[in-house]
């Protein structure tokens, strides 16, 4: 999969800043999904106390939500982690990872915000203006924003508004679970997003793109117990 890096990640927060307002401009939140056969999740995790940053992206069938790869890239961590400044911390070790990719997915399902973020541009929207691809932001906590109360059947879901905008929603995953929030990325709609996070939530709580990412990037039990048995 070929990447075009956009800027520097070198960056100090105010030259980061000002990349996120000047490429929040070019969002796009209009469909740009053609037939979905492939969705990726990516997630991080750490080695070394925190000293080594572990990328994650796995691809899976839609819908069936088979895995059909994965990848790790890992890099020396570059930045503390600052609450809205996410993708410059993660998204250098992200792309070594895609980079890697066989099979190119249609979609991406971020672990992170889309544009609900202070300055609408979360590491879901940065990825996708870098990799071209529509993405969506899957947060287990919201950033910004407020809510009202979502009922606590799967589908159920309240808009999430900061200064009266709706840029995202709160979502109800899985019956008697608290919500996760969504929020498009780049070249997606809210209620796509919504439909393609309820697609591949199964089972669980997260859906399965940032599960087994999450399981891939942290090393975790599920993961080594699937290397066993493929």
């Amino acid at each position: 999969m070929k990447i075009q890096q956009l800027h520097s990640w070198d960056v100090t927060l105010t030259e980061a800043k000002a990349i996120q307002n000047e490429l929040a401009a070019k969002i796009s939140l209009h469909d740009d999904v053609n037939q979905l056969r492939f969705v990726a999740g990516t997630d991080i995790g750490f080695e070394d106390n925190f000293g080594v940053t572990r990328a994650a992206v796995v691809v899976l069938t839609f819908p069936e939500l088979e895995i059909v790869e994965y990848q790790i890239a890992k890099r020396p961590t570059i930045m503390p982690y600052i609450p809205g400044y996410l993708s410059f911390r993660e998204c250098p070790a992200l792309l070594d990872a895609m980079e890697k990719l066989q099979q190119s997915p249609n979609i991406i399902l971020c672990d992170g915000q889309g544009i609900a973020h202070p300055r609408r541009l979360g590491i879901a929207s940065h990825l996708g203006l870098i990799t071209g691809l529509p993405t969506i932001g899957v947060g287990k906590s919201r950033l910004i924003g407020k809510h009202h109360a979502v009922g606590r059947s799967k589908g159920d879901w309240q808009p999430l508004i900061d200064k009266g905008q709706t840029i995202g929603a709160a979502l109800c995953s899985r019956d008697k679970t608290l919500p996760i929030y969504i929020s498009a990325g780049n070249n997606i709609c809210l209620a796509t997003a919504i439909d393609v996070v309820l697609a591949c939530c199964k089972q669980y709580k997260l859906p399965e793109t940032t599960r087994w990412a999450d399981a891939i990037a942290s090393n975790k039990k599920c993961f080594r117990d699937y290397l066993k048995n493929n």
